[in-house]
């Protein structure tokens, strides 16, 4: 089967760095995987990207060594076996706030006996090889979205759960929780501790830490405190940055 980058990675102690999918467009995809990002996400929660979407972004990825990775909407089977059978071979899943539905996504995204996932990997296979049934529960990474106060209070017990890979911080809704501003970057100190706690409960428990960012400061300072993947940058906000940093040039001469 081929290999999971992100899990060789986190093997040798090292961070990956994540890029951000929100425009649904294959070309987009395959124009970020080739600039060497060690992970694209293609974000179906609030980016604008439908299944029929997904599946040509993930072929596009393919061209590249990048791992391909998918945020689905919700804790939905559908949705994720859909997502991992297309190929994906990370899922990120949002509010995960208790134990049972950490049991769940882990038993959604894994064959039996350990999961329910149905078997049908169409297109899976493709991309990964054909050993994929019995090398996928090895090889796919799960992530539980902790980004809500609930989550903070069940966090061993999220953390604990068997076969839960990785977990991966929303800081806008962890902030909103928290009564704070819902910023990614600059944090209010109640939030910045939260981060820091969570990063020293998933060390504790042998789980990866992921992290959403939006500056490289920012990211390399939560790769210090222990995050070992982390988002630095989405494709329309590059887009805007670097439009505004070319207009700003040229409007200066």
């Amino acid at each position: 089967m081929r290999e999971n980058r992100l899990r060789t990675l986190w093997a040798e102690g090292q961070a990956a760095l994540n890029g951000w999918l929100t425009i649904p467009d294959s070309f987009g995809a395959e124009v970020m995987a080739h600039q060497g990002w060690d992970a694209l996400t293609i974000d179906m929660q609030h980016g604008l990207i439908d299944v029929q979407r997904m599946v040509s972004m993930l072929q596009a990825i393919s061209t590249t060594a990048t791992v391909p990775v998918v945020r689905v909407p919700w804790l939905e089977p559908g949705v994720l076996m859909k997502a991992l059978d297309a190929g994906a071979y990370g899922v990120i899943c949002p509010m995960i706030s208790t134990r049972e539905e950490a049991q769940r996504l882990v038993s959604y995204t894994h064959y039996a006996p350990m999961g329910t996932r149905s078997f049908g990997p169409i297109r899976a296979s493709l991309y990964a090889g054909a050993d994929y049934a019995r090398e996928a529960d090895r090889t796919i990474v799960a992530f539980a979205m902790i980004e809500t106060a609930q989550a903070l209070e069940n966090l061993d017990a999220i953390l604990s759960v068997e076969g839960l890979d990785a977990i991966y911080v929303g800081p806008s809704d962890l902030s909103l929780a928290l009564g704070c501003r819902p910023v990614f970057d600059d944090v209010e100190p109640k939030a910045a501790q939260a981060l820091e706690h969570i990063a020293e409960r998933a060390r504790a428990h042998g789980v990866v830490a992921g992290v959403h960012c939006g500056r490289a400061d920012v990211a390399a300072a939560r790769v210090a405190l222990g995050y070992r993947f982390v988002t630095v940058g989405s494709d329309t906000r590059l887009l805007a940055a670097g439009s505004q940093e070319l207009l700003a040039a040229m409007r200066k001469r």
